[in-house]
């Protein structure tokens, strides 16, 4: 799948600059002028919150306010992403948001909080982090091909672990289902870590996580990593094939992204768009990101809404094809 990332040396030159009859008008000229609040719909040591305190150090370094990382978890991060769905579009109340919340969870309840494409104002791209596909080591496969045959010729009989019902791990599995027309039967638990848990102990047969929550666990050979999703190989596991090296046409890389509620004033995008890829670029957030296994992106707030788009349309795609029933 085509995503329209843009890295931050090709964005830094395009900076918009707010003018100030404009920042007059809209009130950013003084903004801001008390702390801000970013909300990180997961619980804290996940890696939204690990995102959204990295890049909040510099940001807040770089506005001259405070930023309070609010984790807000619960509801697969739709209680979180309310908050600011429903916030006044001031620019003191922000969202880490990721796909989870934004184009999956939607797909999966009968009454969402929010319409994702119209209660919130994209600001930019932030992070990346690619999904690594795990498997027990007792499961006799060392590839993509060989679980694939495996599971054709076990039909439901091998289990995937997720960190709960609608969230990117568990998508990735349901989108390796569709994409290798297997049946790999989900189990949930209630969080990533768990899941890991149950696949070190030998409960399930397989797992998506975050590849720097999965590399201390391949390489003492706890685990054996098949493939790593995104558009190349990670630098982390250069030997390990990408899943369309593997043979399969689809993405599992999650992705991260500042928003702020619908109706956020253009030159208030504009400035925290402009302050939030400066702290990105900062060795120290850098740094930070890249030991976990994390790129630091950017993009316009447009490219940042035409994504949505088209992850809303994706995901729910996968969640007709998988028969996942709303609740």
């Amino acid at each position: 799948m085509n995503r329209p990332f843009l890295h931050l040396t090709t964005l830094t030159a395009g900076l918009l600059s707010v003018t100030p009859a404009l920042a007059q008008q809209t009130g950013s000229q003084n903004y801001p002028n008390r702390p801000l609040r970013m909300i990180a719909p997961s619980s804290a040591g996940g890696p939204v919150d690990v995102i959204a305190r990295a890049i909040c150090v510099s940001l807040a370094d770089r506005l001259g306010q405070q930023i309070v990382v609010d984790n807000r978890a619960g509801a697969a991060g739709l209680i979180g992403a309310e908050i600011v769905a429903k916030a006044a579009p001031d620019g003191y109340t922000l969202l880490m948001g990721f796909s989870g919340p934004l184009a999956i969870v939607p797909h999966l309840t009968k009454q969402a909080p929010y319409d994702t494409t119209r209660d919130f104002t994209p600001v930019t791209l932030t992070a990346s982090a690619p999904y690594v596909l795990l498997v027990h080591p007792a499961l006799p496969v060392k590839s993509v091909r060989e679980l694939i045959d495996l599971a054709k010729a076990q039909p439901g009989k091998l289990l995937f672990a997720s960190g709960g019902t609608g969230v990117g791990i568990h998508m990735a599995g349901e989108l390796f289902n569709v994409a290798a027309g297997v049946k790999i039967t989900h189990v949930p638990y209630k969080g990533a870590g768990p899941g890991m848990t149950a696949l070190l102990a030998g409960e399930v047969n397989m797992m998506f996580n975050g590849l720097s929550a999965a590399l201390p666990q391949v390489k003492a050979g706890r685990l054996r990593a098949l493939a790593v999703g995104g558009d190349k190989r990670s630098a982390l596991l250069p030997e390990l094939p990408t899943v369309a090296e593997s043979g399969l046409q689809f993405n599992t890389s999650g992705w991260y992204g500042v928003l702020g509620p619908a109706g956020l004033p253009r030159a208030l995008v504009d400035k925290l768009r402009a302050e939030t890829l400066r702290a990105m670029a900062t060795p120290e957030t850098k740094e930070r990101l890249t030991a976990l296994a994390v790129e630091t992106i950017g993009s316009t707030p447009e490219a940042f809404a035409d994504l949505l788009k088209q992850e809303y349309a994706q995901w729910g795609r996968v969640v007709k094809a998988a028969g996942i029933k709303q609740q």
